[in-house]
């Protein structure tokens, strides 16, 4: 697949046809994604895929309105959440910097951020690796978190991140694409 396939031409897909994913699929995703880089290799994505209709209808019932039948139509909704407790995993996942738990002590702020940054990151690989995959996405900020948190993660240290529904788009009804900045808009060689 090229780069114009996963960006180029690609879109944000609000509908989905009425086909399911093979939970395989998402477990190829699983795989290629997680080899991304994250700073100190901290991982600290977590993911809650909401396949089955019941996890489905429950998810849509903590989103906001207009969200809620995009939701229940399409055949995944991924979760993803940031653990904001990766910091004791770089013992394992980041060996060989021997005072890296050290460098967050007393430092919450610095945690949430980096486990915001970082998800972020794992989550975009996410995304490319299942356009790769022939799934189409459809991230999502219109929920509220709280109840999603309650629904996903009671109990631990994961937080929601943002959402995004997956599947095999339908073109029906989709709008004409937005503007993209260029990059002489954002972009500046020094």
């Amino acid at each position: 697949m090229s780069l114009a396939a996963i960006f180029d031409d690609a879109r944000s897909y609000a509908r989905f046809r009425d086909v399911p994913v093979d939970p395989a699929v998402l477990r190829v995703i699983h795989e290629h994604m997680k080899w991304g880089p994250t700073s100190m290799n901290c991982q600290p994505l977590r993911i809650r895929w909401m396949v089955s209709a019941q996890a489905r209808q429950a998810l849509s019932e903590c989103v906001y309105e207009g969200n809620r039948a995009k939701v229940l139509a399409a055949p995944v909704c991924a979760v993803l959440g940031m653990d904001l407790a990766f910091v004791p995993t770089l013992e394992k996942l980041f060996p060989h910097k021997k005072d890296a738990v050290a460098y967050y002590d007393g430092k919450p702020q610095l945690v949430e951020s980096t486990a915001l940054r970082n998800s972020s990151l794992q989550a975009a690989y996410l995304l490319v690796a299942a356009r790769m995959e022939g799934l189409d996405c459809g991230p999502m900020s219109g929920f509220h978190q709280a109840q999603v948190d309650r629904l996903c993660w009671d109990g631990t240290t994961v937080k929601t991140n943002f959402l995004c529904n997956m599947g095999y788009g339908d073109r029906l009804e989709m709008r004409e694409r937005n503007l993209r900045w260029s990059f002489e808009d954002v972009c500046e060689v020094r």
